[in-house]
């Protein structure tokens, strides 16, 4: 992996990102922001699954005005989503917003983007500049003929320009396509052209399974380059998923440590246990664990003895039946019925050893 970029740094409540920071894993939620009871439960849902930063639409006076209670109860910084309306953004930031996202373009003229500004500068609150393809300008999507990644990061250096020309440099900025190659292409080129911190995803990338996929591909491709500072898989579906697949993005690329790692056998003939049911409720077990192993569920004796001593712990299917493995060794050969419990038991136990 080539070295991270090392871009400035940015305090968003009391994570700081960029400078080599670690990379930080951001969700938004999909509840109405100003039910505060229904927008809080997902956030502290959100924060058991590993959330760090997350963002809640802010579209009215009511929402705006909810973030006072709901940053009150919950514990990881609050950035609040606003389009179109700059009293929005205004009256955030009044009521405790940690970061606002906004797109410049749909904001307003200069003097409204300006007092956004103004408040963002006094209270010392960083600003997301986004940008979307769906979004682009008419004068830009003209100028190169189409939706395109040099298009993108024109218009994001130019919001960019316009507010660190109001005196303000606290930004972060964010440039999205549901294009894959598209995304990656103008992460290259902002990279190259910019030291502000980014957030990085791929936008609108479908549900759990296509979402999970392409975003993979796509924060893959950007974050082997040293690119990213913050990381957002959006996903159709319930935003703990999100969080999930960030995670697992992150670990496979070895940015990101902690946590179980689950490895599998894609099953075939020879397996004689229920092994696509076992490995399932394994993924679902392991999620309530910190600790930093790796877990083998395999099916046969061909490749299975051999990848399960390469675990810190594995499980090796035989005739209904399994062997427990404990960093190479057997433990004990244990029926199929019981093999889940067996795993429990050892994790429970992990560091009592």
């Amino acid at each position: 992996m080539t070295d991270r970029n090392l871009s400035r740094t940015v305090r968003i409540g009391d994570r700081v990102i960029g400078g080599g920071n670690p990379i930080l894993i951001q969700s938004m939620t999909n509840t109405k922001t100003q039910d505060v009871q229904a927008t809080v439960a997902q956030i502290l849902a959100l924060e058991r699954a590993g959330c760090e930063i997350v963002r809640c639409t802010v579209p009215d006076e009511e929402a705006a005005k909810a973030i006072g209670e709901i940053r009150k109860q919950i514990h990881i910084p609050l950035v609040a989503d606003i389009h179109f309306d700059h009293r929005m953004a205004i009256l955030a930031m009044e009521n405790g917003a940690d970061k606002i996202r906004i797109n410049p373009g749909n904001i307003g003229d200069a003097g409204k983007v300006k007092q956004v500004v103004d408040v963002a500068k006094e209270r010392e609150i960083p600003i997301r500049v986004g940008v979307n393809s769906g979004s682009l300008e008419k004068h830009l999507v003209e100028k190169y003929g189409g939706v395109t990644a040099e298009g993108l990061v024109e218009s994001a250096l130019d919001k960019v320009a316009m507010i660190e020309d109001m005196g303000y440099d606290n930004l972060v900025i964010s440039i999205k396509s549901s294009d894959v190659m598209m995304c990656v292409k103008a992460h290259e080129l902002l990279a190259q052209q910019t030291d502000h911190p980014l957030h990085v995803g791929i936008t609108e990338s479908g549900t759990v399974r296509s979402g999970s996929i392409k975003s993979a591909i796509g924060l893959g491709l950007i974050l082997h380059q040293g690119i990213g500072d913050t990381i957002r898989v959006s996903l159709t579906g319930d935003p703990c998923e999100e969080i999930g697949a960030a995670r697992l993005i992150l670990r496979t690329l070895g940015l990101r440590k902690g946590g179980i790692e689950v490895v599998s056998c894609p099953t075939c003939g020879r397996t004689q246990i229920d092994l696509i049911s076992l490995a399932t409720q394994v993924e679902e077990l392991v999620k309530d664990y910190p600790l930093d192993i790796k877990v083998a569920v395999m099916g046969c004796v061909v490749n299975g003895p051999g990848e399960a001593k390469e675990a810190d712990l594995g499980i090796c299917g035989g005739k209904g039946e399994g062997l427990l493995i404990r960093r190479g060794e057997i433990l004990r050969k244990v029926p199929e019925g019981e093999l889940l419990a067996a795993l429990k038991q050892e994790l429970d136990h992990w560091n009592l050893e």
